[in-house]
């Protein structure tokens, strides 16, 4: 890694106000987060995405359980979801600015339409990457918590609003269009697995968008919400 690249690194997490520096490994943690697997490279972002995943539910989970002990179980999980959707780290992401940053192979370079999906991947490898760095949960907490705390406020005043289903039904149905059709397909058996189930929803005459996800109800979710996000473009 050169030193222009260090540089960028250390600027990225200065940003990220963990609460301490990271070391020359802990950079080249943060490096391999942000190379994605289509880049070629021996070491890239999958095993980092996957410890991410796992500190990402628990630390949200421990946020929830400080900020709102009254909250019952089932909010709580409704929250969560939100708190780790891959919709709330591609958004990260993107407020981060690290698309600039990414290591892309050609074909993911190629393929602007999955460009949130591998934003959200690497947002949550950096996760991974910062926890191995420290050792602890702590650092998370300082960085991902003023996020939380706006999402959560978001959430619980309005859940409706992040339901992506029930608001392209609403749209979809507002246009004439009839109601959207769902295909979902379980395509790892790993329990857990981000990356589980793929769903596929299509408006006949108008779009087809693709999303992933632990369960089937979080693919048809990321898959509503991709055509959600498509709807905004194309308007």
């Amino acid at each position: 890694m050169d030193s222009s690249r260090t540089e960028q690194l250390q600027q990225l997490v200065e940003t990220l106000n963990l609460g301490t520096p990271l070391d020359g490994q802990g950079l080249s943690l943060v490096n391999q987060a942000l190379t994605h697997v289509s880049s070629g490279r021996q070491q890239h972002h999958e095993r980092l995405e996957f410890l991410g995943d796992a500190v990402l539910r628990l630390t949200a989970t421990e946020f929830i359980d400080a900020q709102y002990p009254d909250l019952s179980v089932g909010a709580c999980s409704t929250l969560r979801a939100q708190l780790v959707s891959d919709r709330w780290l591609a958004d990260l992401g993107q407020q981060l600015a690290i698309d600039p940053l990414l290591i892309l192979g050609a074909k993911a370079l190629g393929d602007r339409a999955a460009r949130r999906t591998i934003r959200a991947d690497v947002t949550e490898a950096l996760i991974g990457a910062i926890y191995s760095s420290c050792g602890s949960v702590e650092p998370i907490h300082r960085w991902l918590t003023p996020y939380w705390q706006r999402t959560a406020a978001e959430v619980l005043a309005a859940p409706h609003r992040f339901n992506s289903k029930t608001a392209l039904q609403e749209w979809s149905q507002g246009q004439g269009l009839g109601l959207p059709s769902y295909t979902t397909e379980e395509r790892s058996q790993h329990h857990g697995d981000p990356r589980r189930f793929c769903s596929r929803v299509s408006i006949p005459d108008r779009i087809t968008a693709e999303g992933w996800g632990r369960s089937r109800k979080d693919a048809e979710q990321e898959a509503a919400q991709e055509a959600l996000t498509q709807l905004d473009a194309d308007d």
